[in-house]
């Protein structure tokens, strides 16, 4: 069992052995940044001029959680407005 705290501002990414496909991320990982955890994905490229770099997206880890929005309990109808309810008051 391992006591290591991730630091802030910091991260590590490992090569993808289960990369099934040229779409998916060369190497994977994760970070923390400004106290945010992300998921961290690193593509190998190369450019129009031949040169090679790392192309690179992060996801905050709580992003990937479904989020499931909240049932309606209770439908309320909004109120009937007519002539006689009306203020006679008109600020203008």
């Amino acid at each position: 069992m391992s006591d290591y705290e991730q630091k802030d501002n910091s991260g590590a990414i490992f090569k993808n052995d289960k990369k099934e496909s040229e779409t998916h991320a060369d190497y994977k990982g994760s970070a923390l940044i400004a106290g945010v955890d992300y998921w961290v994905n690193v593509w190998v490229n190369t450019s129009a001029k031949g040169t090679k770099y790392m192309k690179t997206s992060y996801t905050p880890k709580e992003a990937a959680i479904p989020v499931v929005a909240p049932q309606v309990t209770q439908s309320v109808a909004p109120a009937e407005i007519t002539i006689e309810n009306m203020d006679d008051d008109i600020p203008f």
